[in-house]
């Protein structure tokens, strides 16, 4: 996962830790064309000071993925003996890491499982095996969400889960007029909006079906398309895709929808997901209505804060009541309510405490490295 791609769960998290130590963010590595190039670390410097590490790689190593992975150990090593970095937590995103951070020790391990990887399209045969393998090493596990946690606790005798949180601050920029971005600002209304990557968990024929029912409304579309053949995507005039956009600027756009959606499938990627963006389109002062994903069902669609869909006729229904919603007064106090209950420095202090239980007494500061 690369740290520029969307700022998220990792960023979020990683970024708080950097304010009081050293954060080192490993990618994957970067393949060069040719084999003129010796294997070397490239060092990226982002928010607070998060220092993003990029192995370079010659195209020999191109998949040999023991090779590449044993290149990649030995620059990391190289660089932490460069860095004096002695007294450090390993922090995993993903078990394939495993195969380039097998040598370190670690002073405390911590598997961050935000989504369930192997169900999702492309996902490494090895992937489950080095899960498990994960679990082993790992002190604490932290999950995405419930359903995620409820899975995962059957595996690790201490995990915890963290369902995604929200800058609210960032987000309730979008309550205040905005000017409109200038890619959004010819499309009539409503607008209805979705943003996230545009990938297998999209149900892009529900988004036909409701572009072909309702060519009054106009669907924005934000993200980056991955891992899925953009020709697949519904081309109905009142379908808008503007590209991936920088976090920064989400809340320009979010101020200008009349209603955000999540649009995802029912298959084997999202039976697990916790949306990021349910709070977020909620911060953001906007109505949401959702497919039944169980970790936006509860608590979100239980507590009636977001309507819940699973038909084209049912969503398109769903949509007309949340055109109205965004006037109503109980709504946005309920909401409210309930957002002041998280947020990402609570989630973070949360995870810091159950941490220091495992470090005391072996540690006092240590160093952070985080593994993507």
């Amino acid at each position: 996962m690369h740290w520029d791609f969307v700022w998220q769960r990792p960023q979020h998290l990683l970024s708080r830790f950097a304010q009081h130590g050293r954060v080192f963010y490993v990618e994957e590595p970067f393949y060069h064309a040719d084999d003129l190039i010796e294997p070397h670390m490239e060092v990226k410097e982002r928010q607070n000071g998060v220092k993003v590490l990029v192995v370079h790689l010659p195209a020999r190593l191109r998949g040999q993925d023991d090779a590449a992975d044993q290149a990649q150990e030995e620059v990391l090593a190289n660089y932490f003996r460069e860095q004096h970095i002695e007294k450090y937590i390993f922090w995993y995103y993903t078990p394939m890491a495993l195969g380039k951070s097998r040598s370190f020790q670690p002073v405390l391990t911590v598997y961050d499982c935000m989504d369930e990887l192997a169900a999702f399209k492309f996902a490494p045969p090895a992937l489950r095996e080095r899960e498990q393998e994960l679990f082993k090493k790992a002190a604490l596990v932290f999950t995405g969400g419930h359903t995620l946690y409820e899975a995962k606790s059957q595996q690790h005798d201490d995990a915890h889960p963290f369902p995604s949180s929200i800058d609210k601050v960032h987000f309730g920029q979008a309550r205040q007029p905005q000017a409109d971005p200038a890619d959004q600002a010819g499309i009539a209304h409503p607008r209805v909006g979705f943003f996230g990557v545009v990938d297998e968990r999209l149900d892009i024929e529900l988004l036909r079906q409701l572009a072909d029912a309702h060519p009054e409304w106009q669907f924005v579309i934000i993200g980056p398309v991955v891992k899925i053949d953009p020709a697949v995507l519904p081309r109905q005039q009142n379908v808008h895709y503007l590209g991936g956009k920088d976090y920064q600027e989400l809340p320009s756009y979010l101020s200008g929808w009349d209603v955000a959606t999540l649009l995802f499938a029912d298959n084997e990627s999202t039976k697990f997901i916790s949306p990021t963006k349910t709070p977020e389109y909620l911060a953001a002062g906007r109505p949401v209505v959702s497919t039944p994903i169980r970790d936006v069902v509860r608590p979100y669609g239980e507590l009636n804060l977001v309507q819940i869909a699973a038909t084209a006729d049912e969503f398109g229904k769903a949509i007309e009541k949340a055109l109205t919603q965004a006037q109503d007064a109980d709504w946005r106090q309920r909401t409210d309510d309930y957002l002041a209950t998280i947020s990402w420095d609570q989630t973070w202090e949360q995870m810091v405490r159950l941490m220091q239980q495992k470090l005391a007494p072996a540690t006092s500061k240590p160093l952070t490295a985080a593994l993507s």
